[in-house]
């Protein structure tokens, strides 16, 4: 039974691995926090862009010049 608790004390000093599942942790984390984000900055651009007054984008806002006459 010595053999089975050796074996534990190892697995619970070694520290192989560890950083791996460190960086996937820190990977999992900022795709999941870009993803939350990109939801909420594309909801709010939607709602932006849709909510213009369709009539303050009118061509009555703009003056067209007269052609130059022809020479």
């Amino acid at each position: 039974m010595s053999g089975g608790g050796a074996f534990i004390r190892r697995w619970i000093r070694e520290e192989d691995g560890q950083d791996l599942i460190e960086y996937a942790l820190l990977c999992g984390a900022i795709g999941f926090a870009g993803t939350v984000a990109f939801s909420y900055i594309s909801t709010a651009m939607n709602s932006t862009y849709t909510s213009w007054d369709a009539a303050g984008q009118t061509d009555q806002l703009v003056e067209v010049p007269d052609p130059a006459p022809e020479p």
